[in-house]
């Protein structure tokens, strides 16, 4: 039985971290048997990559979902991605890139760093922790997230340009996705489980944002959203 370590549920969503939504979601997509164990908090300190989510698999150990959806078809099959051509593979990968190298970390900015989402964020991770941790653990977190933004590139902007840039992208998985019912085409396929992870997190997480005004102008986003919801998690 595979071991899924990732955080508890939030935000009225599978959970909160885009990137352990996503794994759920390919577990469930890929019908491969897991298990969650609890104590998300502890399981975090004995994440390898000091990160969620990471999973137990027959005591392999494997952290970063990419890594990890790698193993799992290496070791199960690939039930999901044998109908994609090279080209749509190419594609495929390019809209992961952009999501989860971009788009992620200006959804980060309006969570993290805008007062707004913080008040949001702070009581969804952070809300269970006991004194004195609840007193220092959010502050340390949020500072760490900080210095992430600024390494990658996206903290160096003024907000309003953190704003364009992931309006470019959320338009841009509208135009893709345009009127299919999965965002390659007729059937599912693993870019499905970032899609909908990342967007999910936007459209539906309680965090008012302008990247979630500009991702509600487009309804198919939120169509497609429901029906990834209905299919994998009735």
């Amino acid at each position: 039985m595979i071991k899924l370590y990732q955080f508890d549920p939030a935000f009225g969503l599978p959970n909160a971290s885009p990137f352990c939504m996503k794994l759920e979601t390919y577990l469930r997509m890929a019908q491969l048997p897991f298990e969650i164990p609890a104590a998300s908090l502890s399981a975090l300190g004995k994440a390898p990559k000091g990160k969620m989510p990471y999973i137990d698999d027959g005591g392999k150990i494997v952290a970063d979902t990419t890594f990890i959806i790698d193993h799992l078809k290496a070791t199960y099959g690939d039930p999901l991605d044998g109908w994609l051509s090279t080209e749509q593979r190419a594609v495929a990968l390019a809209f992961q890139r952009l999501i989860e190298e971009n788009l992620y970390w200006a959804v980060v900015h309006t969570r993290w760093i805008e007062p707004q989402g913080w008040v949001k964020t702070k009581a969804a991770f952070f809300a269970a922790l006991p004194v004195p941790l609840k007193w220092v653990v959010p502050t340390l977190a949020r500072r760490g997230l900080v210095k992430e933004l600024h390494g990658h590139g996206m903290g160096r902007h003024s907000e309003n340009e953190i704003h364009a840039i992931g309006q470019r992208d959320i338009t841009a998985l509208a135009d893709y996705l345009g009127e299919k019912p999965y965002f390659m085409g007729e059937q599912p396929c693993a870019l499905d489980a970032t899609v909908y992870a990342f967007v999910a997190n936007l459209l539906w997480a309680p965090v008012e944002s302008v990247l979630k005004q500009h991702a509600l102008q487009y309804p198919k986003l939120e169509a497609y959203c429901a029906r990834m919801r209905s299919r994998y998690y009735p």
